[in-house]
C-alpha cells in the first residue's frame, strides 16, 4: 500500500473535522497538513474561507488552527488572502497569532515579494516555513538565492 509523505486538506477538513483525526490515526500526524485560507474581518479577527477562497465560513481562523492541531494535524499551511499576490510581505499579524496558538509547524503563505520578507516571517513571526509561488514561477528569485540569503542571516536551511 502506498503511504503518502504529506497530504494537505482544506475544505474537506472544515466540512468534516473528523477527517483530520481519522487521517492522522491511519497515516500519522506528520503526514497531515491542514490548509487554512484566512481573511481579516472588521472585528480584528480572521475568518476561514473554503472552496479555493471563494466561500466564507463562520469559523475563526485562530480557533480553527487550534482545533485542527488538537484533532491531529501535523502542520498548518496558512494562507493570508489579504496578502496573497501582493508581494508586500507575509501577513505578520496573522502568522504570529497562529504560531503562538498552536504547537505544530506553521507554513506561511501569501505575500512574498523580496528576500527580506522570508527572513521576517521566519525569524520575527516564528513561522517554520514559507511558501512562495509567483517569485519562483516568474523567475524573479531562485530557491538558491532565498536559501543563501537566509543562511547568511543565520537561519538554518539546507542548501
Amino acid at each position: 500500500m502506498f503511504l503518502p509523505d504529506k497530504v494537505s486538506i482544506n475544505t474537506s477538513a472544515v466540512k468534516l473535522p473528523q477527517l483530520i483525526s481519522d487521517a492522522s490515526s491511519r497515516f500519522g500526524s506528520q503526514c497531515i497538513v491542514v490548509a487554512i485560507d484566512a481573511k481579516s474581518s472588521v472585528d480584528n479577527s480572521w475568518q476561514v474561507y473554503i472552496n479555493g477562497g471563494r466561500t466564507e465560513v463562520e469559523l475563526d481562523a485562530l480557533k480553527w488552527a487550534k482545533q485542527a492541531a488538537d484533532l491531529g494535524a501535523g502542520e498548518i499551511l496558512l494562507t493570508s488572502m489579504d496578502y496573497d499576490g501582493t508581494k508586500d510581505g507575509y501577513d505578520f499579524a496573522l502568522t504570529s497569532e497562529v504560531c503562538r496558538a498552536v504547537n505544530i509547524p506553521v507554513i506561511a503563505s501569501g505575500g512574498a515579494g523580496k528576500l527580506e520578507h522570508f527572513y521576517d516571517i521566519l525569524s520575527r513571526a516564528n513561522a517554520d516555513a514559507a511558501l512562495v509561488a509567483s517569485l519562483f514561477h516568474y523567475q524573479e528569485l531562485t530557491v538558491r538565492q532565498v536559501k543563501e540569503y537566509l543562511k547568511d542571516k543565520g537561519v538554518s536551511v539546507r542548501i
